[in-house]
């Protein structure tokens, strides 16, 4: 399935390269959140086709649809992110303080404390963080499935998939992709801008991968079919 994942985007021989330098700059561009935003959309694009076995890769074309679905991914995303980032802020940040109250007035026990609630605070936020993202993949296919933000967020929704082996498996492959594109625009760095430039081709590549490799585990777990997406996609939206 990784191979197939990795010649998913050059199914389209004719315009699979356009889509690269399309996905690849707006990658670039993500400082400038927009672009973000678009390339979030692409992969809800991704995941919506590949889930009911559509490997013909989509296309950058209705903006404004896809800019839309890329909001509405960012807002999973920033969600799930948040949680571990308020544990970080909160225990981490209570630490540091007892740690600086403890050093003004030479208590070791206030030493101590402060001491263990960074190193707590910080392995309980890499777990959270790593928690969160794999849960962040099913619940961007869960809206991506019913076009319904609200099904990001359902338990009932989740908890069957998350729990699965194939999606456990998914999200593996996914991450070995992405680590995999990592290492070789870190490589690539030793020439002067080409790792960062590579880094924003190859890390569009390799998500649009691993996000593939998602939407076929959904569908699988879901059992979902083409009149479903069909009556699904003839509603308005909801949230």
């Amino acid at each position: 399935m990784i191979q197939q994942s990795l010649q998913y985007l050059r199914n389209d021989e004719d315009k699979w390269v356009t889509t690269v330098l399309i996905g690849g700059i707006l990658s670039l561009l993500s400082a400038l959140v927009i672009p973000t935003f678009l390339v979030l959309g692409y992969l809800v694009r991704v995941v919506r086709g590949t889930m009911y076995d559509d490997d013909r890769p989509p296309v950058f074309d209705e903006w404004g649809e896809m800019l839309v679905d890329g909001v509405k991914a960012f807002v999973v995303v920033f969600v799930y992110g948040l949680v571990p980032a308020i544990v970080a802020t909160v225990v981490i940040g209570g630490g540091i303080l007892s740690f600086a109250v403890g050093g003004g007035t030479e208590s070791s026990s206030l030493l101590g404390l402060g001491m263990i609630g960074v190193l707590v605070g910080g392995l309980l936020a890499f777990v959270l963080s790593v928690l969160a993202a794999y849960v962040i993949p099913a619940a961007i296919a869960a809206f991506a499935e019913t076009d319904r933000l609200g099904a990001a967020f359902s338990l009932r929704e989740l908890r069957p998939v998350l729990g699965s082996g194939t999606y456990a498996t998914a999200w593996l492959s996914g991450v070995a992709i992405l680590f995999a594109a990592g290492i070789i625009a870190g490589l690539l760095n030793v020439i002067p801008f080409v790792g960062m430039i590579a880094g924003g081709f190859l890390g569009f590549y390799a998500a649009v991968a691993a996000y593939y490799l998602i939407g076929h585990a959904w569908g699988e777990l879901r059992d979902v079919d083409l009149a479903e997406r069909d009556d699904t996609m003839g509603e308005s939206p909801a949230v």
